[in-house]
């Protein structure tokens, strides 16, 4: 099934988006860690105000990393902002890890959204979906669509170097944060999902940003973990005695080989 998604048009002006966002009322923003969901809470705060909230889903599957930046994001927009829990193990078609594993975890994220606003009278649900992301292979897309999400970012016509310079030109502080997906992206599909493997994958994730490296994946098949970096970042992380130091602090993690990509990250990786 393809997911239903609004035709992205000429790019509309932010006070054209914000005018569409107030006329809807009341709204929720699925905020991650991640410039785009940051900017609609921007949006969202500017057309309604109070009547707008961030919510961000805090799980087994979403790195403390991804949690101390939404929780900036929402103090910088300066919109009300909760954590609620979602735990996409409890499905076992997610936990099996198919092609499609991200459309049985937004199954659960949506339900736990929709679960907070009802009671609370919202009528916009809203994520940072934009033209960028019409390119990949998103299964996540079609639960989003069968729960009733709105883009704004997409109706808008906006791609990510327009979400990127609106947030820069708007003083947002991590308008140039690389983009992050969930830890279990990182896992070889058909591997099974464990919150204990999602757990070392967090921690072995944090073990390099903490030398100094902004873009980290940490990717595993079976008991190989193969580390990537941006590009131009490899040389420093393959030279001793950093590697030597990541490879023992990753192989107290479970993880029993440890290896550095040459390559780095894939610009055209979303995951």
């Amino acid at each position: 099934m393809e997911p239903i998604l609004p035709r992205p048009v000429a790019p509309r002006s932010p006070a054209e988006v914000v005018d569409a966002l107030r006329a809807g009322g009341p709204a929720l923003v699925a905020l991650s860690g991640g410039i785009d969901s940051a900017v609609v809470a921007l949006l969202a705060r500017e057309a309604l105000g109070e009547r707008a909230v961030a919510v961000t889903l805090v799980g087994p599957s979403v790195s403390e990393d991804e949690r101390r930046a939404a929780r900036g994001a929402a103090r910088a927009v300066g919109i009300a902002h909760e954590e609620v829990a979602a735990d996409p193990l409890e499905r076992e078609e997610y936990r099996r890890n198919p092609s499609n594993r991200c459309y049985f975890c937004r199954k659960v994220e949506t339900d736990a959204l929709r679960r907070y606003g009802a009671p609370r009278g919202i009528l916009q649900y809203l994520d940072g979906v934009h033209t960028d992301d019409l390119g990949d292979d998103r299964p996540g897309l079609v639960a989003l669509a069968e729960a009733g999400f709105l883009h704004p970012l997409l109706r808008a016509g906006w791609a990510k170097a327009d979400v990127r310079a609106f947030a820069r030109a708007r003083g947002m502080p991590e308008w140039d944060r690389p983009s992050n997906a969930c830890l279990a992206s990182r896992i070889a599909h058909g591997q099974e999902i464990s919150a204990d493997l999602l757990g070392r994958i967090d921690a072995a994730e944090a073990a390099v940003r903490r030398r100094g490296f902004r873009r980290v994946r940490v990717r595993v098949a079976g008991t190989l973990a193969r580390i990537e970096v941006d590009p131009e970042e490899v040389d420093r992380l393959r030279a001793p005695p950093m590697a030597e130091s990541l490879r023992g602090e990753l192989g107290a993690l479970g993880f029993r080989s440890v290896a550095i990509d040459p390559r780095g990250y894939p610009a055209r990786r979303g995951g």
